[in-house]
């Protein structure tokens, strides 16, 4: 098992150039931090659980959690194990009969499930020596005209940008619209539509 370090979910964020989500780990023992990649749904799935939002059904992460709960099952731990051409790997340590089992899983998803299992991320201590960023880094990356890093940690570097909510910015762009499958058109006011013929 390689050596491993304990984090803590620091923020779910919105890149500012490309509206893609990151979800950013920062050390628990030092100011050292993760961003990792994840998807619009993983991301909200991180942050309703984090906020504590109560939703009328279950999601599927949720569901995940009462199946285990249902078979005797409990996850320990969740665990960030590799980085491989960019892509990261990580584990749920779940305990079933008093053996403990590894199973593969995304990142996003193993985020999801330990927020709502209130479980430890831990994060293999070479994939934070690899991907891992410090402020200091940041400064002196930027002195340096940038490093191959810049682009995904360049979100952390101002302590005053504002942090968005994956949930709230989920909300502010819903369109109820679609829900009910009316196109753009049926949406215009009558006046800005052509004058029906009266011949036909």
């Amino acid at each position: 098992m390689p050596r491993m370090v304990e984090v803590v979910i620091d923020s779910v964020r919105v890149s500012l150039t490309n509206q893609q989500r990151i979800v950013v780990l920062r050390e628990a023992s030092a100011e050292r931090y993760l961003p990792i990649w994840i998807g619009p749904y993983e991301a909200e799935a991180i942050t309703i659980a984090l906020q504590e939002i109560e939703v009328a059904r279950p999601q599927t992460h949720d569901l995940v959690k009462n199946i285990l709960n249902a078979l005797n099952a409990r996850i320990l731990r969740i665990e960030v194990v590799a980085l491989k051409e960019d892509v990261f790997y990580a584990n749920l340590v779940i305990e079933v009969d008093g053996h403990q089992i590894n199973v593969d899983s995304r990142p996003s998803d193993a985020l999801a499930l330990a927020v709502r299992a209130h479980v430890p991320v831990l994060v293999a201590r070479e994939v934070m020596d690899s991907a891992g960023i410090t402020p200091e880094q940041e400064v002196a990356d930027e002195e340096g005209n940038a490093s191959a890093g810049a682009p995904a940690s360049g979100i952390l570097k101002d302590e005053g940008e504002e942090r968005l909510s994956v949930f709230e910015d989920f909300l502010q762009n819903l369109n109820l619209n679609d829900l009910s499958g009316s196109s753009k058109d049926d949406d215009e006011p009558d006046e800005n539509k052509p004058d029906p013929d009266p011949k036909k």
